[in-house]
């Protein structure tokens, strides 16, 4: 079954002008084409384009997405580029990660904060509050403050 750029972009959640966007920058080398011209996308693009969307969401640049795909594309004598590629981009996805999770303490600890002070009316409430009163998973990051100061 063939589906045309429309019905493709639907199925993937992206707007059709993404789609034709990866086919100008080479992206998609695999699309058909009908003798006028119209891409034809078939059931086994969709793991490609899936794989392209992950790629592009992970923060791979498009060029190196063009190196993987035209790898790909060349068969197994390049399974240990794309494999490498692949563990470089997930270490860059893993940093993320961890910078997200330390700006999510962050900005929980400053709710926790925030709806202290409005309970007690002040943020003063903080000068004089004990290390036992902090939620626990606070307690490294206000230590870890304490030495920078």
């Amino acid at each position: 079954m063939f589906y045309t750029i429309g019905e493709m972009a639907q199925k993937l959640n992206v707007a059709p002008s993404t789609l034709r966007y990866y086919d100008k920058e080479g992206l998609l080398p695999f699309v058909e084409r009908s003798s006028g011209g119209i891409r034809m996308f078939k059931d086994e693009d969709m793991e490609w384009l899936r794989l392209l969307g992950c790629l592009k969401k992970a923060g791979m640049p498009l060029r190196e997405i063009k190196a993987f795909m035209d790898w790909s594309r060349q068969g197994d004598a390049t399974i240990d580029r794309r494999l490498d590629l692949i563990e470089k981009q997930r270490q860059s996805v893993l940093e993320q990660q961890k910078q997200l999770e330390d700006t999510l303490l962050m900005l929980d600890y400053k709710r926790w904060y925030y709806q202290t002070a409005q309970e007690a009316g002040t943020c003063a409430v903080h000068d004089s509050l004990s290390l036992d009163r902090v939620p626990e998973r606070f307690r490294a990051l206000m230590a870890e403050w304490e030495k920078e100061s």
